[in-house]
């Protein structure tokens, strides 16, 4: 259940592939190779109003939050943090050239008491990979 949002203020939206950032992230998390790959989601939700240190609009941010499952153990979460975070930050560094701009990636353990999902997305890729070998 690794979900990830991405919250980005609006300014970004000149400066930024938006989808390409959110194929990045897949990506990214799908090379940890800790998440199942039919879990795997990634959004993005533009913030149309916002206010950054001074209050100036010339300031930019993206904050990334990913929400997953218990049963990884912290060293396994920290790689694939560090790496999914590195490849998004390559990926932005474009925006940290020619901007001032504010990055962030906090990771979220959900308690699997409190967390109910239903998904048959994972019976699907199951599918195409006997089909395909």
């Amino acid at each position: 259940m690794p979900h990830f949002t991405l919250e980005y203020s609006a300014n970004l939206d000149g400066l930024v592939d938006m989808a390409q950032t959110v194929e990045v992230v897949r990506k990214a998390a799908v090379e940890t190779g800790i998440f199942p790959l039919g879990g795997i989601r990634v959004r993005a939700i533009k913030c149309e109003h916002y206010a950054i240190a001074d209050g100036g609009k010339n300031y930019g941010f993206l904050d990334m939050v990913l929400r997953l499952g218990e049963g990884r153990d912290l060293a396994a979460r920290k790689r694939a943090g560090e790496h999914i975070f590195r490849a998004l930050s390559a990926h932005l560094d474009p925006v940290f050239a020619n901007s001032k701009f504010a990055l962030s990636f906090d990771m979220q353990i959900n308690d699997k008491e409190t967390s109910w999902k239903r998904n048959n997305i994972h019976d699907a890729l199951k599918k195409v990979e006997t089909v395909h070998g």
